[in-house]
């Protein structure tokens, strides 16, 4: 579907409409009157000298209509990336992925536009893109209405399936209309996520817990267990936990904190957020790049988490990461992705944070009231930072990545065409909203206005099952298990000597029943299984707490 263009529109304040310039409150045309053209270019060309600055000036948002006219015209800018909506394409995703040189982008990040529009309708109120939004967000459930379809669960993530999960999440929060009733609702298709995801089989022993990045035995990274995976599975569960007001998603999103935290991908003094670390070190090798979006997401599920246990322990956290986070992603006020964006080395899904992060702070600043006052005049800057680099482009208001610059960049400096960076301030300014009069409403839960039906078993993972809960490891433990450890290690040694001393004798000498027996030797473990099991065993005992 095209849509138009809305810089070519006359904006109504009043209604929140755009009207069509051919209609017949539409300003005159004065295409065919020489002399007023004349007169307008000449006063056009000497305002363009006066202002060189003036491509920086297109996009306003000091007023709330200005906010409105501005959100609209990047929501239909952003909307120039997206192909789903032709005849011959698929519904929901962005072009790609780059990996069968389709396009730039992953899936995943299909499920993060779809997000972003379904809060640019909330907080503007503009329900033009609402049917291409909810025919993508159905188009891409998959069979069992899990997102997980089958083009892409050989390449899927857990944070992928995650994204997508928060983005229906976020349609049953903010009341999105219903899908029809033959097709998957909102509520059920976020339970059906986060069931898939409590399944047992998504959570080994390795490193005492916690999901893996990604969900394929083959896939790179599945040995790698990480924040995001584990942040949208926490963020999820909490958000289910206040729309439901069952306990048991909160008990599972406290688990999934616990683990995060308790294996340090949370620096425990300075509240920085890490990325993740590998099972074969028993998640001990941390690589601690710090994004964006990591803190975020910890963030606002933990704002969830305070909304709706009221507790101090996670007003606590809330303070203790957004701290750190305004402070190591928005230098002098304005977002930046501290691991990538000096050097210019950000990835396609790098580029796409920024957003994300205006986003879910906006939410925290709505449901954990407290905050508000450090939130939302740090994203008003970091907004207007945003839109003065918009200057790109035929249009001369394309987007780019470098907010801090001042200055538009284009995307293909980075190798892309440039739909995260468009998303970014879309997302950046439509947010400003919650701080204009009438602002939009907080997310809603079940008791207070929730439209979206909900299936408790939707996804056919365990869901309403106890997630296993470990316990924190102690001296007594340590000494406890040392001493078993030796023991075993004894018996190991011991049979080892034995066979080994077995082997060497003279066959004259071994005992009947091992005559002969020279085809076990094919089921022996191999050269370095004892070593294998050695180190196993002491991953196992060195566990982190969690």
């Amino acid at each position: 579907m095209l849509y138009p263009d809305p810089s070519n529109l006359h904006y109504d304040n009043t209604s929140l409409e755009w009207d069509d310039p051919t209609s017949h409150n539409a300003k005159p045309d004065l295409s065919n009157d020489v002399p007023a053209m004349f007169f307008i270019a000449i006063n056009t060309a000497l305002l363009l000298g006066a202002l060189p600055g003036v491509c920086a000036q297109y996009y306003k948002i000091d007023t709330r209509e200005n906010i409105l006219k501005s959100a609209r015209t990047l929501a239909f800018d952003l909307m120039t990336f997206y192909k789903g909506n032709q005849p011959g394409e698929i519904p929901g995703i962005l072009p790609g992925p780059p990996t069968e040189g389709k396009g730039d982008y992953f899936w995943w990040e299909g499920g993060a536009m779809m997000g972003t529009y379904i809060d640019y309708w909330h907080f503007t109120g503009d329900d033009t893109y609402n049917q291409d939004i909810m025919e993508g967000m159905i188009h891409q459930t998959g069979p069992n209405a899990d997102y997980m379809p089958p083009n892409h669960t050989a390449s899927l993530g857990n944070d992928d399936q995650g994204f997508w999960g928060m983005s229906a999440m976020l349609a049953a929060e903010t009341k999105f209309p219903n899908p029809p009733s033959d097709k998957p609702q909102w509520l059920a298709l976020a339970q059906a996520v986060f069931n898939t995801q409590a399944d047992p089989g998504r959570h080994d022993h390795y490193c005492n817990g916690g999901m893996r990045w990604q969900i394929p035995l083959a896939n790179g990274g599945y040995n790698y267990k990480n924040t995001i995976a584990n942040g949208c599975f926490f963020n999820l569960g909490a958000r289910l936990a206040r729309y439901t007001n069952n306990a048991t998603y909160a008990r599972y999103a406290e688990d999934t904190w616990n683990w995060i935290y308790g294996v340090n991908y949370i620096d425990h003094e300075t509240w920085q957020v890490y990325d993740g670390g590998t099972i074969e070190a028993n998640c001990t090798d941390i690589n601690k790049a710090t994004f964006s979006y990591n803190a975020a997401i910890l963030t606002q599920g933990a704002a969830f988490m305070y909304n709706y246990t009221e507790a101090d322990m996670w007003r606590e956290r809330v303070e203790k990461l957004l701290d750190n986070l305004l402070k190591s992603f928005f230098p002098d006020g304005i977002a930046y992705e501290v691991p990538c964006e000096g050097g210019r080395g950000c990835t396609t899904d790098m580029l796409s944070f920024k957003g994300y992060v205006h986003r879910w702070l906006t939410v925290v600043a709505q449901i954990a009231p407290f905050t508000a006052d450090k939130i939302l005049p740090v994203l008003r800057k970091s907004a207007q930072a945003a839109v003065n680099q918009c200057t790109g482009g035929e249009t001369g208001r394309r987007c780019g990545f470098y907010w801090s610059s001042g200055e538009f960049v284009d995307p293909s400096v980075d190798k892309t065409t440039g739909a995260g960076e468009q998303m970014n301030v879309l997302a950046a300014v439509s947010s400003l909203m919650v701080n204009e009069p009438n602002p939009p409403n907080a997310p809603v839960t079940d008791a207070t206005g929730g439209i979206s039906p909900g299936d408790p078993s939707a996804g056919g993972g365990r869901g309403g099952g106890d997630i296993t809960v470990h316990k924190d490891i102690t001296t007594a433990d340590r000494a406890g298990a040392g001493i078993l450890t030796f023991l075993l290690l004894a018996c190991l040694l011991g049979t080892c000597w034995w066979m080994s001393f077995e082997r060497s004798k003279p066959e004259d000498e071994k005992s009947p029943e091992n005559a002969g027996n020279k085809r076990q030797s094919a089921a022996e473990p191999p050269e370095g299984t004892a070593k294998r099991h050695i180190r196993w065993l002491g991953r196992i005992i060195d566990s982190p707490k969690g």
